[in-house]
């Protein structure tokens, strides 16, 4: 079971995996070895998450979503075995981002009245300091 919270597992038959060949080093292997790795989960069909979970996955993710399947890659490594490990976590960590409540609204504030009177006064001042720089007018 690969997990992605506490109450989200989700079960390893659900996963697709694709490989391929990737482009960057990797020496005499690199035209031979499938190490480019991509991992697909269908969020829209996938029986892990309750319809609530799944109403916020899908509303967060709606972006990066072709019909309800979320698609990963990885290719940053040499080894497809490492690869698949960076296709897990990036995966889980964007459930995770998606799972997670919405941030609490922020509570409008208002500038105190004291902070503008400084301002104020701070910026009358600097405009006396840039006249006394001035040439004097006779």
């Amino acid at each position: 079971m690969v997990r992605v919270t506490s109450s989200v597992l989700l079960d390893p038959r659900e996963l697709r995996w694709r490989f391929s060949r990737a482009g960057g080093p990797g020496g005499q292997g690199v035209n031979t070895t499938d190490s480019r790795v991509e991992l697909s989960v269908d969020l829209a069909g996938s029986p892990a998450l309750s319809p609530d979970q799944r109403e916020r996955v899908l509303a967060r993710l709606g972006g990066r979503l072709v019909d309800g399947v979320l698609t990963v890659t990885a290719s940053e490594h040499r080894s497809q075995l490492h690869n698949r490990r960076a296709a897990l976590d990036r995966l889980a960590a964007l459930l995770r981002d998606a799972l997670a409540p919405p941030p609490r609204a922020r509570r409008p504030t208002r500038i105190s009245r004291g902070a503008v009177r400084r301002r104020a006064a701070a910026k009358q001042q600097r405009s006396q300091v840039k006249q006394l720089r001035r040439r004097p007018t006779d």
